[in-house]
């Protein structure tokens, strides 16, 4: 059953023109703009002037339109075909020598994200259970603590639909401007339209949008920054990539809340005696040309303990049962399909071990705990800011 979204309230993804399903599967699929300018163009359209969110700094970037505009819309949604696999939920064709990370389109409207806002839909509720909640009362010490500051100033990087944003706002009190960082210009557009619009305690939410790389981020970069947040980012950098970005966040001595990184650990019941191979497989999947995949916590533990930051860590699971099943298939056919792409050998037996998995999730009798794991570095505050 495809999904409904309303753009009549922030804090839901929006219909609004977006990547078409890359599977081919069946999906209805949303007209693409036409080219990249086109869609910084909309991102810098001045709407009408009661859906505006304000921005803390009309010349930077680009400020963006609210959600107000438009009327209940389909969102394509899972179930493209038993086959299919969103993109984001599964192996994706990277080019040579490309992180595998959200891409720019260089070359033109027929390049498809890594990412598909279905995919980043689908997870979010199973994503906002999960993150830890331990994490925010030393967060909200730190964040109360600010010298001299008026509000918050945070960096969602690799915001995607701005999940994030979406969850973590609500939680915090006081003004908050969100700069939100992403390659993809599509998935910016979503974050920005479907941004929360108050605090916890009633405070306005603002927003921007930054398209670039976040593995090359400066102190510069985040100098006035009151909080770096990432959410399932850390496990698609290379060591080099988490060592920039700690410097980033330590140098500018704001804390960084980074939430819902792969650990390595699956669990489903029932158990099936494929369960490990095709995990070890799936791992060896996200360790790939030099990504760090479930050794990434480990590595951003020692960068930023090694650059003089308190560091915390919390366990983050997915916890999938029969009311999360259409993510579960997703993540399934995704997880399989790593690790036959890591070990083609395995595809005859992986193959049988997907559909027997399938028809227990559709039946119900499939449980599944993919753990995660949530960090919060508090950088000693340089400069007099935190």
């Amino acid at each position: 059953m495809r999904k409904t979204a309303t753009t009549e309230r922030a804090g839901r993804i929006p219909a609004q023109p977006g990547p078409r399903d890359a599977t081919g599967g069946g999906a209805e699929a949303s007209p693409l703009p036409p080219t990249d300018a086109s869609i910084e163009e909309s991102l810098m359209t001045e709407p009408a002037e009661d859906s505006v969110i304000p921005g803390a700094d009309a010349g930077t970037d680009s400020v963006i339109p609210g959600a107000d505009a438009g009327t209940d819309s389909v969102i394509p949604g899972a179930d493209a075909g038993t086959d299919s696999v969103i993109p984001g939920a599964g192996p994706a064709a990277v080019r040579p020598g490309e992180r595998p990370t959200v891409r720019l389109r260089e070359e033109g409207p027929g390049e498809q994200p890594r990412y598909a806002p279905e995919w980043l839909e689908l997870r979010e509720p199973a994503d906002a259970s999960a993150r830890a909640h331990d994490l925010l009362d030393p967060l909200r010490i730190r964040l109360a603590n600010l010298p001299g500051k008026a509000g918050l100033v945070i960096h969602d990087l690799g915001c995607g639909t701005g999940s994030m944003g979406r969850w973590l706002a609500p939680l915090l009190d006081g003004p908050q401007h969100w700069i939100l960082h992403d390659r993809d210009p599509y998935l910016l557009h979503f974050a920005a339209v479907a941004s929360p619009r108050v605090a916890a305690d009633g405070s306005r939410v603002t927003v921007e949008t930054r398209r670039g790389d976040v593995a090359r981020l400066t102190p510069d970069a985040l100098s006035g920054a009151s909080l770096v947040t990432a959410s399932a980012l850390l496990d698609v950098l290379t060591r080099e990539e988490i060592d920039t970005l700690a410097e980033a966040c330590t140098g500018a001595g704001c804390p960084a809340l980074l939430t819902l990184s792969v650990a390595g650990r699956v669990e489903l019941s029932p158990a099936h005696p494929m369960d490990t191979e095709i995990m070890e497989a799936f791992n060896a999947h996200q360790r790939r040309s030099g990504l760090l995949g479930p050794d990434s916590v480990t590595a951003a533990c020692e960068a930023f303990s090694e650059r003089g930051a308190t560091v915390r860590l919390n366990p983050s699971p997915w916890r999938l049962g029969p009311a999360e099943a259409a993510l579960t298939a997703q993540w399934l056919r995704g997880w399989v399909g790593a690790a036959v792409e890591q070990r083609p050998e395995l595809k005859e037996s992986a193959d049988r071990y997907l559909r027997d998995r399938l028809a227990s999730c559709e039946a119900g009798e499939l449980t599944v705990l993919v753990h995660h794991t949530d960090l919060l570095a508090l950088s000693r505050p340089t400069g007099g800011a935190a």
